[in-house]
């Protein structure tokens, strides 16, 4: 997973790119656009289609974060300015969006500053995202004479519920950090210093679980209606069979032994 920048683009700006640190247990991937203030173009497209790639090869967690002061400022209007019918039936921006959503293991999206129209639905595909003080999220697509097509409307209704999601997506409402804890779009606010940190405690966290039971759960979130319980019955007989199962819940019992006997 390369984390060079790309070169120029036709009208001579460097496109948004990822710099990627792979560590044993996680990935940590920083957006990288400084001339365009993070947009989500084509170049962070196909960064974020390499990065997916190799988290599915080699699943781990993944910390993602924007620079500079900011997560993503959302789509490059240059380019979406002479995008045409074809080119939204080719879901550019949903079918990577929606690749990040199914990685195998939790992600994390540490945002701080914008995160607005792409950067937001970015966001709105991790399965956390930690904010700080300066943190505002949008959907300004219906300004542009477009719809936030890429996941907000319906992931953004599910994170925080219709009527907040409606004031998002038609009236233009953006929500600052408090509003977006308030709303669990985010699960906890930190100083610009502690951001990283933050996420990197979060993560530490849920990898103190099976790394198969996290992967089964993650999928079973995904499972719609109709196919529980015979998922949730099928996955839990998969980790019944497993050596991580039985050595956890005997180290368990044991701890709890030796604190009845103390």
């Amino acid at each position: 997973m390369s984390g060079a920048p790309p070169a120029s683009s036709t009208d001579g700006r460097t496109p948004t790119a990822l710099v990627v640190e792979e560590l044993d247990d996680r990935v940590v991937a920083t957006v990288h656009g400084p001339a365009t203030r993070n947009a989500v173009d084509t170049g962070l497209v196909d960064a974020l289609h390499a990065l997916c790639a190799g988290l599915e090869r080699e699943p781990r967690p993944l910390l993602l974060a924007g620079g500079d002061g900011v997560f993503a400022s959302g789509a490059d209007i240059r380019q979406l300015r002479d995008r045409r019918r074809d080119d939204a039936l080719r879901g550019i921006n949903s079918g990577v969006f929606d690749r990040i959503a199914r990685l195998p293991l939790p992600t994390v999206a540490a945002v701080d500053g914008h995160a607005l129209g792409g950067g937001a639905e970015l966001a709105y595909a991790c399965d956390f995202r930690i904010a700080t003080p300066r943190t505002r999220f949008g959907n300004p697509e219906a300004g542009l004479g477009i719809l936030a097509a890429a996941g907000a409307s319906w992931r953004l209704r599910d994170l925080v519920g219709e009527p907040l999601a409606k004031e998002v997506l038609l009236a233009g409402r953006v929500l600052d950090a408090g509003e977006c804890l308030a709303a669990h779009l985010v699960t906890e606010v930190v100083e610009v210093p502690d951001l990283l940190p933050a996420a990197h405690r979060l993560l530490d966290r849920v990898l103190r679980n099976g790394l198969l039971a996290l992967r089964l759960t993650k999928l079973a979130l995904r499972m719609p209606p109709g196919a529980h319980p015979a998922f949730d019955d099928v996955a839990q007989a998969v980790l019944f069979e497993t050596e991580e199962k039985h050595e956890r819940m005997t180290a368990f019992l044991e701890r709890r032994t030796r604190r009845e006997d103390a």
